[in-house]
């Protein structure tokens, strides 16, 4: 009897001998501490943005795009509008997981972040495009926080616009200010994805 307990106690040592290595190997896998998702969607390259984040590359059929439309509103701010191809944006409170066509947008001028935006319309304050002509980028990102890319380049769309120096009426907002955004008309629009064109009708 006492040889059939020994015999069995050898087995379940075995056992847990063949489990464990794969539970640990699931929780170093959720303990990740980069915050990049373990996903399977695209591939992680070692490029990253300026604030860290490594791109995520994926094939161009299909990939995620996205197009920026700026326009000057009544009161001297900025209208930005994203127009998303192939790309639907993720409620907040989304798991951090890398999902095939899903993130949010990280919205730069001049190269500076400024709002993180999970819609596509977007109010930009005068006070951060003064007088001159600016660089205005919506950058597609993961939920996981990678960046979306296609042929190592950022998933991307750039306005230039231009802000000039008004003559108001003492009584009209622009006129404490002393200045008011006039010309808001892209000057380029740079994109990464196909097919897509500028106003004018030029492809990008």
């Amino acid at each position: 009897m006492s040889w059939t307990h020994g015999l069995r106690a050898a087995l379940a040592v075995c056992v847990l001998l063949l489990v464990a290595p794969a539970g640990c190997g699931t929780g170093e896998a959720h303990g990740r501490r980069d915050g990049e998702s373990p996903s399977p969607v695209g591939e992680l390259l070692d490029k990253r943005d300026d604030a860290g984040r490594r791109y995520r590359q994926v094939a161009k059929d299909g990939a995620p795009a996205v197009r920026i439309e700026v326009t000057p509103d009544s009161a001297g701010g900025w209208d930005v509008r994203l127009t998303p191809r192939h790309f639907r944006f993720s409620p907040a409170g989304t798991r951090p997981v890398a999902t095939a066509g899903r993130g949010l947008a990280h919205l730069f001028v001049d190269g500076d972040p400024v709002a993180r935006l999970r819609t596509p319309a977007y109010h930009l304050a005068a006070r951060l495009v003064p007088h001159g002509t600016h660089h205005i980028t919506a950058r597609l990102y993961a939920d996981d926080g990678t960046v979306w890319a296609v042929h190592g380049k950022p998933v991307e769309s750039t306005a230039d616009v231009t802000a000039s120096e008004t003559e108001s009426s003492p009584g009209t907002a622009a006129g404490r200010s002393g200045t008011g955004a006039m010309s808001a008309q892209v000057v380029r629009l740079r994109t990464v994805g196909r097919g897509s064109r500028d106003p004018a009708g030029k492809a990008s």
